[in-house]
């Protein structure tokens, strides 16, 4: 273990005794450290004015700071809620419309109004001049005709003026529905066939008539079975 110690040149870093007062390798003169403690300042002393000044500023500058801290961390707080409520900050949604000057009012999806369909004008009733029963083989009108049992009689409606066209309806009245049976030609309008099936109920007081009617026009011819 060394006694006299040693100590580095300051400039050229070379280390030798501490008894010599030059480097020996750069000649750099050593300069002693000082020992001496450096006295306190006022502001070091207690009891001092200076003393409480420099409490009073270590207070403040510490309030100053707490205050400094509490707005930065407020900052940061507005400026992260900011960035949460804006629909373009870090999020997909679509940017809202502009406001327009007028107000535009939504409404739901209502299915159109249908358009009304005008109501069709009726057509005129036919003016007939004539509405008769005729025979089919002999176009001639009848009023009272016979039928044997099991036979069969066709029979038409004619209408004038001839261009009027219509179905004519046909029935039998109820006594003879028995006795009657009308069919219908498919091929030839207004054309039937009565065919007498069974005599006439032997209590009936009255004849059995045969209708025809079209456009509010009726005609009728009586019919007899003859057994």
């Amino acid at each position: 273990m060394k006694i006299i110690p040693e100590v580095k040149c300051r400039r050229c870093g070379e280390t030798f005794s501490a008894l010599r007062t030059t480097c020996p390798s750069c000649g750099t003169r050593r300069v002693a450290q000082s020992t001496r403690t450096p006295a306190a300042t006022p502001s070091a002393s207690a009891g001092t004015a200076a003393y409480e000044r420099s409490n009073v500023n270590t207070r403040w500058q510490m309030i100053f700071g707490l205050i400094l801290v509490a707005a930065v961390i407020l900052a940061v707080i507005v400026m992260v809620s900011t960035g949460l409520n804006d629909d373009s900050y870090g999020t997909n949604k679509p940017a809202k419309p502009a406001k327009n000057d007028t107000q535009v009012e939504e409404t739901a999806d209502v299915a159109p109004t249908p358009e009304a369909v005008p109501t069709p004008t009726p057509s005129p009733t036919p003016s007939i001049q004539t509405l008769e029963i005729v025979y089919t083989w002999e176009d001639k009108k009848v009023e009272d005709v016979t039928i044997r049992v099991g036979d069969s009689l066709p029979l038409y409606a004619r209408i004038l003026p001839s261009d009027i066209t219509g179905q004519v309806q046909w029935r039998i009245d109820d006594a003879g529905k028995d006795s009657f049976v009308i069919k219908e030609d498919p091929e030839k309008a207004n054309h039937i066939t009565v065919e007498c099936v069974g005599k006439l109920p032997a209590d009936l007081t009255g004849p059995v008539y045969i209708y025809a009617t079209v456009y509010g026009q009726e005609a009728k011819c009586i019919l007899r079975a003859a057994g």
